[in-house]
């Protein structure tokens, strides 16, 4: 009997500790951090990932994430300034607390401190931003700057009232507006489309015609400038026909002075050497010769008369008695007397010699 009351304290007792170890032992995820309340006043000490012990029944814990995390506020009514109710039906903040952090914003606003400092927020700076714009802008006009103006007016809060808690992205879904006032804003969206899609018609079939237009220019200027470049090599070619032109006048002239001067410097020397040469010795040997070359041999018994004396070296006439053969010896001489003197005064007169 004793044995088995002992035996049920022992399982009584063994239940009450395994129950209290149970409650004392918890575990924290990676990314997290545990801060615990004692009799309700928060510890100031909190613990990191992994398991831990704490007081049963005494100290509780509440696990904080330190790491990005994404915070959903649905269905958020919002009046614009013309009265029409509408509802953003999802707004995504993706925000993130720092570990050193955690202590403070936890003692301020309590664990649950993205109810107080973000999703409360989003309702009020969503709510103020509609009331100072018509449904035109919230809906279509300024619709693409909501989140970003959200996301400046949350950190601008945040460095205030919880350092340590930034806001990385905030995210906003098109509002939900009355069906009637959906089918408008489509209709008016279509005409807007169809409206653009003439506009952007109209300026294909401008930049068409300019198109055609520059490439009308351009087949202009490439005429032209075809036509300059024809023009401009037919000038080069009659330039270089006028300087060919030249130069050959210019070497024909040259040909002519040099043959000019040869001839001349010839007729001289010839002349000089004429004057040189036509001695009254020299004269008397060609005399001598051309009779010489004259002579002839008669056979019988007359003999005709031949007579040469100097009156034919002195210019005189032959004798009417002289054979043919005498007066042609001394007319040839005669004649070289005269070239004789003639070309001496050539040579006389000419101012180069």
């Amino acid at each position: 009997m004793i044995m088995a009351h002992v035996g049920a304290v022992v399982a009584a007792v063994t239940g009450v500790l395994s129950i209290l170890l149970h409650s004392s032992i918890h575990k924290i995820e990676e990314g997290h951090l545990a801060v615990y309340y004692r009799g309700g006043a928060l510890l100031t000490t909190p613990n990191g990932p992994g398991y831990h012990i704490m007081l049963p029944f005494i100290t509780t814990y509440r696990s904080v994430q330190t790491t990005l995390q994404t915070d959903e506020i649905k269905n958020v009514p919002c009046g614009t300034s013309g009265g029409v109710m509408i509802y953003f039906d999802r707004i995504e903040v993706v925000n993130m607390l720092v570990p050193s952090a955690v202590v403070d914003i936890v003692k301020n606003y309590t664990a649950d401190y993205d109810k107080t400092l973000i999703f409360n927020k989003i309702h009020h700076e969503l709510n103020q931003f509609c009331s100072v714009h018509t449904l035109q802008e919230v809906y279509i006009e300024l619709f693409d700057i909501i989140d970003e103006n959200l996301k400046i007016a949350l950190q601008k809060d945040l460095n205030v009232m919880a350092p340590g808690l930034t806001i990385q992205a905030v995210r906003v879904t098109k509002p939900k507006i009355p069906e009637a006032i959906r089918r408008n804003f489509e209709l008016m969206e279509a005409e807007k489309t169809r409206l653009l899609i003439t506009a952007q018609t109209q300026k294909v079939v401008e930049k068409e015609a300019e198109t055609e237009r520059k490439k009308a220019i351009i087949e202009a200027e490439k005429i032209a400038q075809v036509a300059e470049i024809h023009y401009q090599q037919k000038v080069m070619e009659k330039e270089t026909e006028k300087k060919i032109s030249e130069i050959e006048d210019a070497a024909f002239l040259a040909r002519e002075k040099a043959r000019a001067d040869a001839e001349y410097y010839t007729a001289a020397k010839f002349a000089e050497a004429n004057r040189l040469k036509l001695t009254p010795e020299y004269l008397q040997l060609m005399r001598h010769q051309a009779i010489a070359a004259n002579s002839k041999i008669y056979f019988g018994q007359d003999i005709p008369k031949m007579f040469v004396d100097n009156s034919a070296s002195s210019g005189q006439k032959p004798e009417a008695h002289d054979s043919p053969e005498q007066q042609e010896t001394s007319g040839r001489l005669e004649k070289h007397r005269k070239a004789g003197r003639s070309a001496t005064r050539d040579s006389k007169a000419s101012p180069e010699h």
